[in-house]
């Protein structure tokens, strides 16, 4: 079991009694919208069915994401990650935690403004300047040691 406390902006009010269980609207960072969760799997075989019969949505064709290692598929807003070898971060997720959701996303309008004003409070991103992602979006993703643990991917669409 981790152990460790959540670190970062935004982990400070956890601790506070009077805030549990009430939602806070806050100012949204550049118009930002949930995009889609992500899944890490071994093979796309076993979950494309399952999210096709629950979405009613047919899967992308996979695409190969080769800067990052990955291959990727779509059905409806779940993205499912592949690795293509054994020695990227998406297989070292996998070998640590077993399949399952990887990273939430949130589209912004430009990644590299979100990214300089999301920094600027305090949040840390595991690249210095936005990548290429699937589907000629522009990507970058925030480090979890800022986020209370959980990946956090900003898109901006191609």
């Amino acid at each position: 079991m981790n152990t460790r406390e959540p670190r970062g902006p935004g982990t400070a009010h956890a601790d506070n009694p009077e805030s549990a269980g009430r939602s806070h609207r806050v100012p949204r960072a550049d118009g930002a919208e949930l995009d889609h969760a992500a899944i890490a799997v071994r093979s796309f075989g076993q979950m494309v069915p399952l999210l096709e019969q629950l979405s009613g949505s047919k899967a992308t064709r996979p695409e190969r994401v080769e800067r990052q290692g990955v291959e990727v598929c779509f059905v409806g807003n779940v993205e499912l990650i592949r690795p293509l070898s054994e020695d990227n971060g998406v297989a070292r997720f996998i070998d640590r935690r077993g399949p399952g959701l990887h990273h939430i996303a949130y589209r912004v309008p430009d990644v590299a403004h979100a990214m300089e004003t999301l920094a600027a409070l305090g949040y840390r991103f595991t690249s210095g300047e936005p990548m290429a992602g699937a589907g000629g979006h522009r990507i970058a993703f925030m480090h979890p040691r800022s986020t209370g643990g959980v990946l956090v991917e900003l898109v901006e669409q191609a």
